[in-house]
Formats: C-alpha cells, structure tokens, sequence
C-alpha cells in the first residue's frame, strides 16, 4: 500500500518539481469519531466550528467538501491533497501561501493539526501518525 500512495503522491508533479514529504491525513471537517449522543455532539463541534476558519474568498474556502482520507503532499513548489489511489488533486495551493503548521491537542485518536495560510485563514486535519504533522512542521514551519 505505501508504494501505491508514494506513486499517488508524486503523481502529476510539474517537471522539476521535488516532493519533500506526503502522509495520509482526514480534514477534519469530514472525520468521524465517537458515537453515542454524547460523541455525536462533540463530533459536531469539532467537525464544524473546529474544522476552518475560512471567510468567503479565503484560501482556506478553496477547500471542496471531501470524505475519508487524503494524502496531504508538500512539494518545493505546493501543498495540496490528492487521492491516494491514483494521485488526482483535490486541492492544491502554492507553498508560500501556507504560513506554519499548527500541532493540536488530540480530540479522538487520531492527531490534530492545523494548516495556516497567509491570509490568516486555516484548515485542520486529522491523521494517525504525530510523526507526519512533526514533518510537516519542520517543512512548513510551526
């Protein structure tokens, strides 16, 4: 499975183009976690008011809806989610418009993290590795 996602993530890379670092991540937006009502409420928090914060226009706004998990490339040249099957974007900014890495507390299993970009807007993620988001960080900067 891991050399099926490498082959995803260097997928339709510019020529030229290095990929530095890729991990599997769920925005959070789209994450499922603990049932039950009170799982329910708590997942409805976390899923909606802890999931952006992305004005209309923002970079973060360019985030489509998504569901399940993503691979979250960062190249010398952009950061970006593709499919992890095949490597088709999902969405894809240039890298100096993503500002700094932001490690969150954990709320279920999973890590938390959170992706600022230059305009002031963020988006989080989820993903099962603390190791991928540390990465992530000292890419990026956090």
């Amino acid at each position: 499975m891991s050399a099926l996602r490498e082959r995803s993530a260097l997928s339709q890379l510019a020529p030229g183009e290095r990929l530095l670092a890729y991990g599997t991540v769920v925005p959070a937006k789209s994450a499922k976690g603990a049932g039950g009502v009170g799982g329910a409420v708590a997942n409805r928090l976390v899923n909606t008011i802890g999931a952006r914060s992305a004005g209309a226009g923002s970079i973060a706004a360019g985030l489509p809806r998504t569901s399940g998990a993503l691979l979250l490339r960062v190249t010398d040249r952009r950061v970006g989610l593709v499919q992890p099957l095949d490597g088709t974007p999902v969405w894809e900014i240039p890298r100096d418009w993503v500002v700094r890495v932001e490690r969150r507390p954990r709320t279920q299993l999973m890590a938390r993290f959170r992706l600022h970009c230059a305009d002031g807007s963020w988006l989080a993620f989820l993903t099962m590795r603390r190791r991928t988001v540390e990465q992530f960080g000292s890419l990026i900067g956090g």
